[in-house]
């Protein structure tokens, strides 16, 4: 084959694969959304047309399902854990990208070792000391866990773009009499903007879809949606789709706010990876 040939076989391929892969991870989405517009009988029936229904995603909002209640404390803990976590990060990661810190490398490795510890090892201490404290079933105990999930995760990101913002921008305002608040305001954040939105973006899906604690430490008034769809079960067993129907509503936030951020979150992702 000649050059041209052999480029044009090999897009060919490319897209192929990138089809494939695309339709592979597509099913799930369009069976779920499928089943969520059935009724419980056709939802176990293998049939391409059927008269679709809304009733699911209103029968999730009421009694004993009440998934309204679900949602709105998914939203509390996963936007103020958001809230809380990139300004407490992101001056961690500005002090280790721009200071010389003692043990400084040991201190990285240590909070980076924190995510490689199985959850199950540290959900016993966690329920015993909000046990004592009183935070069993609150907003404010699953707020303070994702924090403890999420913030080395963060701080790890967001040192990777801080680290890709030259310093003599930084130096030069310094000498045109900036203080070091002000550099950071006026330079290091809006240079890190993409950033921080996307290590935002991700801080918000970890919380968003946490379980094991929201399992362990809440029973009735902080249950978070990932729980909620445990009671989807009735006398005739799985009900499909009012869980379908739910499912849509949990996916549903996370698609909105990657099609309304996606120009951002590359270029966030990009800028993370070049010196």
């Amino acid at each position: 084959m000649t050059g041209k040939q052999k480029q044009r076989f090999w897009r060919v391929v490319q897209t192929s694969l990138i089809l494939i892969a695309t339709f592979v991870m597509l099913i799930p989405i369009v069976w779920i959304f499928l089943a969520s517009l059935k009724t419980h009988v056709e939802v176990y029936q293998l049939r391409l047309f059927f008269t679709p229904t809304l009733e699911n995603f209103g029968e999730v909002f009421r009694e004993p399902y009440d998934l309204g209640s679900k949602l709105f404390n998914s939203t509390i803990v996963a936007a103020v854990t958001v809230i809380f976590a990139i300004p407490i990060a992101t001056m961690a990661a500005y002090s280790f990208s721009r200071f010389r810190l003692k043990f400084e490398t040991t201190i990285l490795v240590i909070i980076l070792a924190t995510q490689f510890v199985p959850a199950v090892v540290i959900i016993l201490p966690f329920f015993v000391m909000f046990r004592d404290l009183g935070l069993l079933d609150t907003r404010i105990g699953l707020i303070l866990v994702n924090l403890a999930i999420v913030m080395p995760f963060a701080i790890w990101m967001i040192k990777g773009f801080i680290d890709g913002i030259p310093m003599d921008t930084e130096e030069a305002a310094m000498v045109d009499g900036s203080s070091r608040m002000q550099v950071i305001w006026n330079i290091v954040l809006p240079m890190a903007a993409p950033g921080l939105l996307t290590a935002g973006i991700f801080c918000f899906i970890l919380a968003w879809n946490e379980f094991l604690f929201a399992l362990i430490l809440t029973n009735r008034d902080a249950v978070t949606l990932p729980i909620g769809l445990a009671l989807f079960r009735g006398e005739e067993g799985d009900l499909w789709n009012l869980l379908s129907a739910a499912g849509i509503i949990i996916m549903a936030p996370m698609f909105v706010l990657a099609l309304a951020i996606r120009k951002y979150f590359v270029q966030g992702m990009t800028m993370g990876a070049v010196r």
